[in-house]
């Protein structure tokens, strides 16, 4: 098992797109173990984002972030980072395959609804960051339907 982080941005919220967003990683069959709702501070945005520092578009996407409130997920599941990927589609909506989330509701490169981790250290570096206290550990009885 695996877990990887995933974040509904701002344009997401506002748009009322959580239960929407959620459910896609539900039925996939993913678990949720981590889920909170906030207005993320400068200094959360900036470290999360610490990798794009040097990158012309990091103050509008600082800005972005911090701008109303995101959903931070945490999502378990056999090869959950390349699963969740696949469900979230490219970064670029105008080109995400439909029936991805960013195909089905991203029209921007800027505000393309969500955020998923992008590999294995990536995902730690940002479940520390985002869920200090830890995820919940629990067990899906239908998982023996899910995988072999």
């Amino acid at each position: 098992m695996q877990t990887t982080f995933i974040m509904i941005k701002p344009d997401g919220v506002q748009r009322g797109l959580v239960a929407n967003i959620i459910g896609r990683f539900e039925t996939k069959g993913l678990r949720l173990v981590g889920l909170r709702q906030l207005t993320p501070s400068m200094e959360l945005a900036e470290t999360h984002y610490a990798v794009h520092k040097e990158r012309p578009f990091y103050g509008g996407l600082i800005e972005f972030i911090t701008s109303g409130p995101v959903v931070a997920m945490a999502w378990t599941g056999v090869d959950a980072i390349s699963v969740a990927r696949n469900i979230i589609g490219p970064t670029d909506g105008r080109v995400a395959a439909p029936g991805t989330i960013r195909g089905d509701l991203a029209m921007d490169i800027g505000h393309n609804v969500i955020h998923g981790s992008d590999g294995e250290d990536t995902a730690k570096f940002e479940l520390g960051l985002w869920f200090p206290d830890g995820l919940v550990d629990w067990a899906r009885d239908a998982e023996r339907h899910i995988y072999e």
